[in-house]
């Protein structure tokens, strides 16, 4: 009686073992990339809030106004989330790509989206209420990132985007360039000019 007891529990236990792993496998993977993003999220946010007058704070260094706003117009205040998403996406790109093949492709995207989201979000409430305040142009910011890394962790599980990598790979790029030759000569337009 008591063998057939241990035989038996023995095999609960071993059934359970190659029932849950697949599982536990699968939740592990999947905490893993929600973890990324939700880190990415706050690292982001925080960063854009610390380095927001890192150029003014520098004596006007020529070589940080690339990265970092040198001016308050919406244009530089992009450079916010573009840069240090840019530079964490490298990161967790290379920390999730073995396990998630459209890592690349979402996390292209999600700087894009995060990005352009800034003068979106901005324009739009500021032309809905005919001023700014500045507790909205923060709140902006903070919206754009955490949809940005919404979109990021989405994609990456559908694959959604991954025949637009190329694309976006240029997209970043071109973005990246138009950052460092507007920082030199922008333009006279309104998103380009300090409120």
């Amino acid at each position: 009686m008591a063998r057939e007891g241990i035989n038996i529990s023995s095999l609960k236990s071993t059934c359970k073992l190659y029932i849950s792993s697949p599982l536990s496998a699968y939740n592990t993977s999947m905490n893993r990339l929600k973890h990324y993003a939700i880190i990415g999220t706050i690292l982001i946010i925080i960063s854009g809030a610390l380095l927001h007058s890192i150029y003014e704070y520098s004596g006007n260094n020529p070589l940080l106004g690339f990265f970092f706003p040198v001016n308050e117009s919406t244009w530089e205040h992009m450079k916010l989330c573009f840069f240090p998403m840019l530079i964490y996406s490298l990161f967790m790109n290379k920390s999730l790509k073995e396990n998630y093949p459209c890592i690349t492709s979402s996390l292209l995207f999600g700087i894009l989206l995060g990005t352009f989201l800034i003068p979106v979000i901005f324009y739009t409430y500021s032309g809905t209420l005919g001023q700014t305040f500045l507790p909205l142009d923060i709140a902006t910011f903070i919206l754009s990132v955490i949809l940005a890394f919404i979109a990021v962790y989405r994609l990456t599980l559908s694959c959604k985007f991954d025949s637009y990598e190329y694309l976006l790979k240029l997209s970043v790029l071109a973005v990246a360039v138009c950052f460092f030759v507007f920082t030199l000569f922008p333009p006279d337009m309104g998103i380009f000019i300090e409120p």
